[in-house]
């Protein structure tokens, strides 16, 4: 196990750097922005330029990378990302800071792929399980760590941006002094709407509505806990615990849809959800203690709805077609991260901070109507045929590429197929 993961030890730090700056941009910039009287209109407008050039380039990187090679088109991002924190830190306006965060979304949707691709080449089918759970692990670990450092220092000043920016071009260094081979192209994924709603019309519908609250949350946690009298340190706890809370319920939820109806296990998670929006919406949440427990309980919820989704999905999906459809439905997601930040923070300038649960709210209630409709109309998956149970990532931080290092060996493409 250790022989088989010390090659691919690069890889991971590399990951891991950018999944940290990650971390600090993602939660810097609404700390700052609403210390600087930015509306929340505009900053949630932030998520929905990162989500702009997150799928954007998801769809683009691998023609990029085809055409430069994988290490100039992966240091390019990494320099990108870090001159687009910079340039964030020199002009504080939204109307700079929202093209620049979409420059920042597709940066690291193309320097995540390319590493992806390359732990994909390194690892071998016996060990591929192993290395993408260990992957999943070390992203998450960074992510929360990128989060919380922030409660280490002032968010008045440089230091953080600068931060940032400094381990964006860490993260390039592994893969630029890498003496491996160039890994195989990069997976290609095209968006087909109407094939993925005739494989499952649940999972579309469910992945749209979960694009929206989460990637609403997300972008606007900090806001919203900064609205309401939290202080640094409770609102890094605000923005990192769901994420947390997400990643362990994602273990007893696996479980039980492997052993029930799939839809019934996202619409009992999409209750607690809902439970949880209408407590932030109706308990004029003001003492920091309640607002961190009720931010697990969401966590809980949203963040383990992603991977039921996508196995309902590929449940009914044809042989073959595994990194097809779980790319198609990040794209999907996509789709709901480009309209939830902005909505939520619309409605957060009219109505108030706690509307933004009334965005998210309003996504699950939609999710839980159609899923009963679905319900009454098509029977459920038969045991036999569900396939396995798989943990996965956040999907906000995913890519085309992430599903096909998920992916069992004979769902993986031969090099030259486009995908």
């Amino acid at each position: 196990m250790v022989k088989s993961l010390l090659p691919l030890t690069a890889l991971l730090l590399g990951s891991a750097f950018l999944l940290f700056a990650g971390g600090v941009n993602s939660l810097i910039l609404p700390i700052r922005g609403e210390a600087e009287g930015f509306s929340a209109a505009a900053l949630g407008l932030l998520g929905t330029g990162w989500a702009v050039g997150y799928v954007i380039g998801c769809l683009r990187t691998p023609a990029m990378v085809a055409r430069v090679g994988h290490i100039r088109a992966f240091g390019a991002m990494c320099a990108i990302a870090a001159i687009a924190v910079l340039l964030s830190l020199l002009m504080m306006t939204p109307w700079v800071w929202i093209p620049v965060r979409a420059a920042s979304g597709f940066c690291f949707a193309g320097a995540a792929m390319i590493v992806e691709s390359w732990l994909n080449e390194r690892s071998d089918a016996a060990s591929r399980g192993r290395v993408f759970g260990i992957y999943t692990m070390v992203n998450l670990a960074a992510t929360t760590a990128g989060q919380m450092v922030l409660t280490l220092g002032d968010a008045s000043g440089f230091f953080f941006f600068v931060l940032a920016a400094m381990v964006y071009c860490l993260a390039l260094l592994p893969t630029a002094i890498s003496a491996t081979s160039t890994p195989r192209p990069l997976t290609r994924v095209s968006l087909d709407l109407p094939q993925l709603w005739r494989n499952s019309p649940i999972a579309v519908f469910a992945v749209l509505m979960v694009g929206i609250s989460n990637a609403a949350f997300g972008t606007l946690a900090a806001v919203y806990a900064a609205r309401i009298g939290m202080e640094l340190e409770a609102i890094a706890l605000f923005a990192s615990l769901p994420i947390l809370a997400g990643a362990a319920s994602q273990i007893p939820v696996g479980i039980a849809s492997d052993r029930f109806d799939r839809r019934k296990v996202l619409l009992a998670i999409t209750a607690a959800a809902v439970v949880a929006d209408a407590l932030f919406l109706l308990a004029g949440v003001t003492q920091p203690q309640l607002a961190l427990l009720l931010s697990a309980l969401f966590g809980a919820a949203v963040f383990s709805m992603y991977p039921v989704i996508a196995a309902h999905a590929n449940d009914h999906a044809e042989p073959g077609s595994f990194i097809q459809v779980s790319g198609g439905l990040l794209l999907v997601f996509g789709i709901g991260s480009i309209i939830g930040p902005a909505a939520a923070g619309f409605a957060m300038s009219a109505l108030g901070a706690a509307a933004l649960f009334a965005v998210t709210g309003a996504a699950h209630v939609t999710l839980i109507l159609f899923g009963l409709l679905r319900l009454w109309i098509a029977p459920p998956v038969a045991a036999a045929d569900k396939i396995a149970f798989q943990a996965k990532p956040l999907a906000r931080a995913s890519t085309p590429e992430t599903a096909a290092l998920a992916a069992a060996p004979s769902e993986v493409s031969p090099p030259s197929a486009d995908t």
